[in-house]
């Protein structure tokens, strides 16, 4: 099996069902709304693969049953969580110092410490632990402990955002290092330092949670939280409407109809999710830098976004959304037909007596892989088709699970997604690193440019902001000539929630959302109103 990275086949298919939903699902027993102001039922997608933070759980915040050194507030800013502060960085970027929240707790009752720390990023790191994000740690070059209340960590070059990684959920050494970390039932009975402790896991049904009552931060108002498992879109927004549910993720169309109802507040969470389709380079046509340019503006995006998406959406010209302070102004690319036939007009591409142009004999024509179920890259995918022919390229739809596209990606074409609002790096190096091509999930296109390879080193290297800003202007200034995907839509995610509690938000949510996600990524902070 391929390694896997964030976007890897667990992970990519979960979120994507989060949006859109797979399949009808039986109702899951006993998880009917709450009914009280202590207790909250919400409908969700699908479910993780494992709960253990040494497998992937959790790697970006927002767990309820563990905690990281640090955690994001509602403006996606780093604060203090098992860490007492921010970390002490050396002058040359290289060592990081965090000082220990003292008197914090297992939920088991044993005391968390810097010994925890190290174990989880070293078994994190270990070549033989089963984790799809560890190349996401790869600046680390040790952590230690010093004392029981500090761990310092140094790298092997400065890394701008390491910071950002240290949300990663610290697992206890005296539990989950006496276990085989790949299979040991850690991964299903998880402890953690969290506001909520595991108390059921019905798989395909429920995650069921309780108030930790020794939380350090206090015990939340919220006492039990539970996470029905409702793949199907209608059937979580007919649960929802007939109070079996508190709260529930939903496509626009179906979020629309509880527009209005005064006993619900919809939510809307602005996003760096992001849908595009991979131009394979080894594909005799998408390798041909002509046709990718001429597809690039051939497809109109903001149709797309009022059709597809009911406007809860943009158009994206890549992966930093516009209104993003890292987005580089004047790269946008309007839909302009007659320019995409121009461009393969001059690059030989002659119509045929269908319309579909061919070059030396090599028909213009190429597949296009979505993942089976899913209604949001479903729509995407034909309607790329759909601008691709008026451009004279056939592009046949396909759709088919992650074990039937991977094989295929070198290629064939893939509706693909990704996005992270927590640095500029944290995608575009996994997607447009030449180093990463064909690396599992990691540039499924193989996308090779020099500039752009240059630009992410310099960019995540750097701890200046201006540079950092430059080094992220270049990579996008260079999709513009040379794009390795076209980038489709940033997709906003909306979510229905009864409107009982003081507290639910939003923050800019990440391509991978619903469980740590959501107006519930603070329930531990909700507080019943006052009638």
């Amino acid at each position: 099996m391929t390694a896997r990275t964030v976007r890897g086949m667990a992970g990519a298919t979960a979120a994507a069902a989060l949006i859109t939903g797979v399949a009808a699902c039986s109702n899951p027993t006993g998880a009917a709304g709450s009914g009280s102001a202590d207790s909250a039922v919400v409908g969700i997608a699908n479910e993780p693969e494992t709960l253990s933070p040494l497998l992937g759980y959790g790697k970006d915040g927002n767990s309820k049953i563990f905690d990281g050194l640090l955690a994001h507030d509602t403006d996606m800013k780093l604060k203090p969580a098992l860490a007492v502060a921010l970390p002490e960085v050396s002058a040359d970027g290289l060592t990081y110092t965090y000082r220990l929240r003292a008197g914090v707790k297992f939920s088991d009752g044993r005391p968390f410490g810097a010994k925890d720390v190290v174990f989880t990023y070293e078994t994190v790191l270990d070549p033989k632990t089963n984790n799809p994000s560890k190349s996401e740690l790869d600046a680390v070059a040790g952590v230690e402990a010093r004392g029981d209340d500090a761990v310092v960590f140094t790298l092997k070059y400065p890394y701008a955002p390491f910071a950002e990684r240290t949300v990663l959920p610290i697992a206890p050494e005296h539990i989950a290092g006496g276990q085989d970390v790949n299979s040991g039932d850690f991964a299903s009975r998880p402890v953690g330092t969290g506001p909520y402790v595991l108390t059921a896991w019905s798989k395909g049904e429920k995650l069921s949670f309780k108030a930790n009552p020794g939380y350090w931060g206090g015990e939340p108002a919220v006492k039990k939280f539970t996470m029905a498992v409702v793949k199907d879109d209608d059937v979580r927004a007919t649960r929802l409407r007939s109070g079996e549910l508190d709260g529930a993720i939903l496509p626009p169309n179906l979020a629309r109809a509880f527009k209005g109802d005064a006993a619900r507040k919809t939510f809307t969470a602005k996003t760096f999710d992001y849908r595009n389709v991979t131009m394979p380079t080894h594909n005799p046509v998408t390798g041909d830098i002509a046709v990718r340019r001429a597809l690039d503006v051939a497809v109109d995006r903001g149709a797309m976004v009022a059709r597809l998406l009911d406007g809860a959406g943009k158009a994206a010209y890549g992966p930093v959304p516009t209104g993003s302070p890292w987005f580089a102004a004047g790269t946008e690319r309007p839909y302009d037909l007659a320019k995409a036939k121009r461009i393969l007009d001059d690059a030989g591409w002659v119509p045929g007596d269908d319309g579909i142009r061919a070059r030396n004999g090599v028909r213009a024509s190429f597949p296009l892989w979505y993942t089976s179920g899913d209604k949001i890259r479903q729509d995407h995918a034909l309607a790329f088709a759909s601008d691709a022919k008026k451009a004279g390229i056939e592009v046949t739809t396909e759709s088919g699970g992650w074990e039937v596209i991977e094989p295929r990606m070198k290629t064939d074409a893939v509706l693909a997604g990704g996005g992270s609002p927590a640095d500029p790096d944290f995608d575009q190096y996994l997607t447009l690193t030449s180093s990463l091509a064909g690396d599992g999930f990691n540039n499924m296109a193989r996308y090779d440019n020099p500039a752009v390879d240059r630009a992410l080193v310099e960019g995540r290297r750097s701890g200046d902001p201006a540079v950092r800003k430059a080094a992220y202007d270049t990579v996008q200034r260079e999709l513009v000539n040379d794009p390795g995907y076209v980038y489709l839509t940033h997709i906003d995610h909306l979510y229905v929630v009864d409107d009982k509690w003081d507290g639910p938000s939003t923050q800019v949510e990440p391509h991978d959302h619903g469980l740590g996600s959501g107006p519930w990524w603070n329930v531990e902070d909700w507080k019943p109103k006052q009638k």
